[in-house]
């Protein structure tokens, strides 16, 4: 259990755009990956199994690209705690060479499976994520 959260991804045909390289909502689609595989590797199975989160916010940056075949390591993390619903989470996606390619913001809400309600996020469904 951690503050962060690291995986790969490499550019497939289905990811590339009209002009060579990965798509915007590729890398939308990545960070959900990636913030989805955070919550399931630490989250308690009790809690992954009664809350989902969804997204209120993105704020992107695009310094860079990759094309296809080529890998990018992404990286989440999570700085503070909730505030009410919401958490914040800082990704990350760097090239081969280390260099950030895209930076990100974004801030998810959680919800209650059962009535799809916003609820506070309890001090005990952030411990795993406060840790490291």
């Amino acid at each position: 259990m951690a503050r962060t959260y690291s995986t790969t991804f490499t550019a497939g045909p289905e990811h590339i755009d009209e002009l060579g390289h990965v798509n915007n909502g590729v890398w939308v689609n990545w960070m959900e990956a990636v913030a989805t595989a955070h919550w399931n590797r630490d989250g308690d199975p009790a809690h992954v199994a009664a809350y989902a989160w969804v997204v209120t916010r993105h704020e992107i940056d695009y310094r860079g690209n990759i094309s296809l075949g080529e890998t990018v390591t992404a990286e989440t993390e999570i700085r503070e705690g909730p505030s009410g619903a919401r958490f914040d989470r800082h990704i990350t996606f760097r090239d081969a060479l280390g260099k950030a390619l895209v930076t990100a913001r974004t801030t998810w809400a959680m919800i209650d499976r059962q009535t799809g309600r916003l609820l506070r996020v309890p001090p005990e469904v952030a411990a795993p994520f406060m840790e490291g």
